[in-house]
């Protein structure tokens, strides 16, 4: 039977409760229109994935203490930026059922609202003089940025190989996840090569995520009716690229027209997904989504720590690539 996100919290109930009220005094404001938005953002949060991964990757190594708590706070300001910033990129006006900041201040408000998540993520570290978390963090701040703009360059000309795939994803997506074990960690451990090692860990288990969320667009008896979203975007995810290395040279040129012109046509768009379920992209790309969560877990069990702790982590990572949306 699949773990419930309840349960996988229950060993951390209190420290949640705990960090987000430390999380909405991070992100006070004495600007009535700031602290509104604020508000909002906090009532619209999700479910709480990279916090968690901060805190129960802490308590392998130790007791969560209010560094681990900072960390937490600081990985979800910057990550809750990157998501008002994507929305103006996108010209996204809803996120998870709820209308995008854009949507309701426009956005120039929703660009500043952005730095100012930013900016209150590089003061908590700074001021704490939590340096080494600082720096796994802005690793991974760079890391997104390049990667967001290696996607948008690709997606230009769909020359994507599988190894640009994971490069873009591991930048984009997997440094993330990687900075919430890497600052999980150092919240309790002083070993460096102890911090790099989860970092690695983390990297995996966030290019199994992704993998996970391309393959939410092809559908299947669990998830349902698929969303072509991506195909929609342009983007070439790891299903298509492999279909598309089986394919003949002039089924090739047609699946990738499609992708460029036809985009916003539905019954074309079905067509991808149908020559990406034949040609066997589903399947392979399930096969290499299981390869990394197999490598993240072997990792996680390599590594000496509290037992009970590291369960709780690999029954997170389980859920991460089980979850349903």
């Amino acid at each position: 039977m699949a773990v419930r996100l309840q349960d996988i919290k229950a060993p951390i109930n209190n420290e949640l409760d705990i960090f987000e009220k430390k999380f909405r005094l991070s992100m006070k404001s004495k600007v009535p229109l700031l602290d509104t938005i604020m508000t909002y953002i906090v009532k619209r949060k999700g479910k709480q994935l990279r916090p968690m991964f901060v805190l129960l990757t802490s308590r392998i190594f130790g007791e969560i203490n209010e560094r681990t708590y900072r960390g937490a706070a600081l990985v979800e300001l910057l990550h809750t930026a990157t998501l008002v910033h994507d929305d103006v990129v996108d010209e996204s006006y809803e996120r998870r059922g709820l209308f995008s900041i854009n949507a309701l201040w426009k956005n120039k408000i929703a660009v500043l609202v952005g730095d100012y998540l930013l900016s209150k993520g590089l003061l908590l570290a700074l001021r704490n003089k939590d340096y080494d978390m600082l720096d796994i963090l802005s690793d991974a701040v760079e890391q997104m940025s390049e990667g967001e703009l290696l996607q948008i360059e690709k997606a230009r000309r769909l020359d994507i190989t599988e190894d640009i795939y994971y490069d873009i994803i591991s930048k984009k997506t997997a440094s993330l996840i990687a900075s919430c074990c890497g600052i999980g960690t150092a919240s309790t451990s002083k070993d460096e090569k102890t911090t790099e090692h989860m970092r690695a860990f983390g990297l995996k288990v966030g290019i199994a995520f992704q993998i996970k969320d391309d393959l939410f667009d092809y559908g299947s008896a669990d998830i349902g009716k698929p969303t072509g979203i991506d195909i929609k975007e342009k983007k070439m995810t790891l299903p298509l690229i492999y279909s598309l290395s089986q394919a003949n040279r002039s089924e090739k040129r047609r699946i990738i027209n499609i992708v460029k012109n036809n985009d916003n046509d539905p019954k074309k768009v079905n067509e991808v997904i149908s020559f990406v379920v034949n040609n066997g992209g589903i399947t392979y790309a399930e096969n290499a989504m299981k390869t990394h969560l197999q490598e993240a877990l072997a990792m996680l069990n390599a590594i000496q720590g509290n037992e009970e702790a590291k369960r709780n982590v690999a029954q997170l990572v389980q859920f991460v690539i089980d979850r349903k949306i």
